[in-house]
């Protein structure tokens, strides 16, 4: 029987079947970071448990870590907790633990692919939405929750239900200044944000593959947003090449083992797909959301649509929009580059290309932050913070940051936020904050403009 990417490596993994119930499924590796596992590494005490395979769980802090003066004690009494809190779990069940300035350390989700420790072929969990991220790698990886997180530190599987399967097949190539943030955005907008409920996506096609290793995972982590359980991509000499080499990768024969496996994880020829999408590469343009949730989203060229319903108008009020008008010019107060989306070298270098040469606007606070040390490292080594200094930006340590309103990194109430993460709900980088979700490009543009910018005009 012709089988999916999804069915292969699901079906690997399966140690048993509930009847008219869930399946039970070995999961490869587990992430835990300091918000949802707390309540977890508990029952486990409760219940006199130790972890089941501890070298399959690496602990990390990101969501509440400050991204200035990491050297010092957080200052923040809820997040120093959390953050305490994991690093004393992952101390007493004797896992693997990346704290803040330790070389490793970063957002988890950056972190993983980056040292081997996300490899394709496997289940992969953490206690994120956005842990679809992994899927960039051929890999099945999903969010779950606290009492999942437990389950999968007991006995190192959890019972999930099969989700169906969708591919979305990407045709022709991407234009001048369009990202993989961008085609992440125009899905989203033409599925909406609950248009992949109940799936696990696939993403195929020419546009697909011309994708780099950064512009994939970017690609992946907004499946959730459109409702998805997660998002993959067929693994290929483009991940084949980004894994090896790196830490946590196999060496030696046992790389030669794992290439010949992982050249087997693609969807058959003819295999079936619960339901498939196309879309034209060629129609997208820069993105810009206008409203309160990804699926919000236009080119940046386009008009607010009047869509004339209460959540809509809603919408609208809070952000301070009008039906029918572009947003063009739309003086801005926040720009933001970092967070799990858009946090890795490619989108800093990205960045630097349009503010080269150029002056940040001086009434607008940027945070520039690398989804971990290493990806900083790379920004120094390819001299990219010269630049950027030059320009009048200074980089911030890594964490999650602004992405959410978790941290010191919070945009105050009525301000306008260009952001290259990954959720505009209301109140997501602070509350009453308004955000505006956009690649790296735009963030730029918006950055050395003062407003709303085509980055077109500037390159």
């Amino acid at each position: 029987m012709k089988q999916t990417l999804f069915d292969k490596i699901w079906d690997a993994h399966v140690v048993q079947e509930v009847d008219e119930g869930p399946t039970q499924l070995y999961i490869d590796r587990l992430y835990c970071h300091e918000v949802t596992s707390p309540q977890a590494f508990e029952g486990l005490r409760r219940r006199n448990l130790k972890v089941f395979r501890p070298d399959k769980v690496i602990c990390m802090p990101d969501h509440n870590t400050p991204t200035v003066g990491q050297e010092l004690p957080i200052q923040d009494p809820i997040s120093k907790h959390q953050v305490d809190a994991l690093e004393k779990n992952a101390k007493d069940f004797g896992l693997t633990y990346f704290g803040m300035m330790n070389p490793k350390n970063g957002i988890i989700h950056v972190v993983g692919p980056e040292n081997g420790l996300t490899l394709p072929g496997m289940t992969i969990v953490c206690g994120d939405s956005h842990t679809s991220t992994h899927g960039a790698l051929g890999a099945i990886a999903f969010g779950i929750g606290t009492s999942e997180v437990e389950m999968v530190l007991a006995s190192q599987c959890v019972l999930q239900n099969r989700p169906k399967t969708m591919r979305i097949n990407v045709n022709g190539k991407l234009g001048s200044c369009v990202t993989a943030k961008d085609l992440a955005l125009y899905i989203i907008s033409k599925l909406s944000t609950g248009g992949a409920t109940g799936y696990f996506v696939e993403y195929a096609g020419e546009a697909v593959r011309s994708l780099s290793m950064d512009g994939r995972m970017t690609l992946c982590n907004l499946s959730i947003e459109m409702g998805a359980r997660g998002g993959m991509i067929a693994p290929d000499e483009v991940v084949f090449d980004y894994v090896k080499g790196t830490e946590y990768a196999p060496k030696g024969d046992e790389w030669d083992k794992a290439i010949a496996y992982w050249k087997t994880l693609k969807s058959d020829e003819g295999a079936q797909f619960d339901k498939e999408v196309t879309i034209d590469a060629t129609k997208i343009e820069p993105m810009i959301t206008y409203g309160t949730n990804p699926g919000m989203g236009m080119g940046i060229t386009q008009s607010i649509p009047d869509l004339k319903n209460e959540s809509f108008s809603k919408s609208m009020e809070y952000m301070g929009f009008t039906a029918g008008k572009s947003i063009l010019g739309q003086p801005i107060d926040y720009v933001f580059l970092g967070s799990c989306t858009n946090g890795r070298i490619e989108d800093f270098r990205a960045f630097v290309s349009i503010v080269k040469g150029r002056k940040k606007k001086k009434d607008v606070v940027v945070w520039l932050v690398p989804g971990s040390w290493s990806v900083l490292n790379e920004i120094k080594e390819e001299g990219l913070d010269v630049i950027l200094e030059e320009a009048g930006f200074e980089i911030r340590q890594p964490g999650c940051s602004a992405c959410l309103a978790m941290n010191e990194d919070k945009v105050p109430a009525g301000k306008y936020s260009v952001s290259t993460s990954n959720r505009n709900f209301e109140g997501r980088q602070g509350p009453g904050a308004r955000t505006l979700l956009a690649s790296p490009l735009v963030a730029a543009a918006a950055a050395v403009t003062g407003e709303i910018t085509d980055p077109r005009t500037l390159l």
